[in-house]
């Protein structure tokens, strides 16, 4: 009861007039830059820090709640429309999500991802406010060891699951890899795989990789095939703004997987919602192959519903993370965490006693973004969705500048817009030979963690191997793994045995 007194508080700071204008200003924002492509909730955070040291802290950390939420919304938006995500944590919602979009259902896809987004977030709060302290505890009790362990599942998981190939997987998960490696060696000081290019000292971001791979590599596949399949990108939008009694029944058991899946990676620092996002999409399309009549592929509401639930799931265990622990598990709240200490106040345990008003008022402020977004994204669900009968040309050319546009905000780098252009050319690539993106951009976001997360157990370990399974966290990930890896090998075996019959 003592957590409800202290959120009913929270609630009367956060509804009055001043802060409720921050959160509406803030999930505008956030929608909007989230609806670039290479922009997102983070680059939104680090724009406005600046200038809002004026304010008062509620107020500013109300303002970056709402931009935190709200550009999830249009990373989402942007992926089901243009197959171009702002953010990683967007990948797996271009698969079924564009699909819907092509098949007509555009105005249904972006409801499925607000409800859903709305259902994973609402649940995350309520884990917050309840239950952050066993949380935290939880958390506590991932170790390199640990890390290193579930790197290598969601590594196996993507490559063998998601692609219809498991070569093709790999070699895209291998590709993934190679790229995250680029750069100067945090632990020794030398230099991987930059021939001698200042530029890439720093090593290859995740948004050139991103924008390249999953916005230019479109438009360059899109412009492929214009001559030779004109009808290719002539979409249709239904007038109906609202999701079916069936498509809510169809949606609500992914949304509610997904948000399961989501909860406890909020405070698992493996690079934000990218892994559950993945992980859900992947449930989902195992569950679709035992069905009669698969779907996915063409526009299964599943395998977007479940993405986006576990998406904001993760964000909002996230923030609860940051404030009980401070532990940023984002790139967001990592600039989140920067705010909190130039205001002179460290996340953790001590500042729910230093600053009770502040973090109950921004935990208050959560429910509020998300009903705020809510109505924000439903009633335009179909205005949205009338982009995609922009012209394909003008469409694709304005993709075109804003990935450009995207990319050099980001750095100011004219290098990177050269790597912009030839990580697209391999994107389009892969996309014309069938090789899947999803694990390669699993082995970007994870490969950074895997080696740290190796090399700190081993250096703690003196060098001995056998530390990456004394840990009975890690054993039960590796029962998991090779219990995936099983049912992989007997579906392929199944499959084939089906064919030569």
């Amino acid at each position: 009861m003592d957590s409800l007194g202290l959120l009913g508080q929270g609630f009367a700071q956060a509804l009055t007039l001043t802060n409720l204008i921050f959160v509406v200003a803030g999930c505008l924002l956030g929608t909007a830059v989230g609806v670039l492509p290479g922009l997102g909730s983070s680059m939104a955070v680090a724009l406005l820090l600046p200038m809002t040291f004026a304010l008062d802290p509620t107020a500013a950390f109300i303002m970056f709640a709402g931009v935190y939420f709200g550009g999830l919304f249009g990373d989402s938006t942007m992926a089901i429309l243009m197959n171009t995500p702002g953010q990683a944590s967007a990948i797996a919602s271009t698969f079924e999500g564009h699909a819907m979009a092509r098949d007509g259902r555009a105005p249904q896809a972006l409801a499925t991802a607000a409800i859903g987004a709305f259902i994973g977030g609402l649940t995350a709060s309520v884990v917050v406010v309840f239950l952050a302290p066993q949380l935290a505890s939880w958390s506590a009790n991932f170790g390199p060891a640990e890390f290193m362990a579930l790197s290598l599942f969601a590594f196996v998981a993507t490559s063998s699951i998601v692609a219809d190939s498991v070569l093709k997987g790999l070699g895209s998960l291998v590709l993934g890899l190679m790229i995250a490696v680029i750069g100067i060696d945090a632990f020794t000081g030398t230099e991987r795989y930059t021939a001698g290019v200042p530029a890439l000292f720093d090593g290859i971001s995740i948004v050139t990789v991103t924008v390249a791979v999953l916005a230019l590599g479109e438009v360059f596949h899109v412009a492929s095939r214009i001559r030779r399949d004109p009808e290719a990108k002539q979409f249709r939008v239904s007038g109906r703004p609202f999701l079916s009694a069936a498509e809510v029944r169809e949606a609500a058991p992914a949304w509610l997987r997904g948000t399961g899946i989501g909860l406890p990676f909020g405070v698992i620092p493996v690079g934000g919602s990218e892994v559950p996002t993945f992980m859900a999409y992947d449930l989902e399309r195992r569950l679709d192959r035992r069905r009669a009549r698969p779907q996915f592929g063409q526009g299964a509401i599943r395998g977007l519903a479940a993405p986006e639930a576990a998406g904001n799931a993760t964000t909002g265990t996230a923030m609860g993370a940051l404030l009980a622990l401070g532990l940023p598990v984002s790139a967001t709240a990592a600039i989140m965490l920067g705010a909190f200490r130039q205001y002179g106040l460290q996340p953790g345990p001590l500042l729910f006693d230093r600053a009770p008003d502040l973090v109950w008022s921004l935990i208050a402020s959560f429910f509020v973004a998300l009903v705020v977004l809510l109505v924000i994204n439903l009633p335009f669900a179909q205005l949205w969705a009338k982009l995609i009968l922009i012209p394909a040309p003008y469409l694709y050319a304005g993709i075109t500048v804003f990935c450009g546009l995207g990319v050099y905000a980001t750095s100011g780098a004219r290098f990177d817009l050269l790597l912009l252009l030839a990580i697209g050319v391999a994107g389009f690539l892969m996309r014309r030979h069938g090789v899947p993106l999803a694990p390669l951009m699993i082995g970007m976001v994870l490969g950074p963690l895997a080696e740290t997360s190796m090399r700190d157990a081993l250096l703690g370990s003196g060098g001995d191997w056998s530390v990456f399974v004394q840990s009975p966290i890690a054993v039960v990930i590796y029962a998991l793994l090779l219990v995936v890896i099983a049912l992989v090998v007997r579906s392929r075996v199944t499959t084939r045995t089906r064919r030569d019959v």
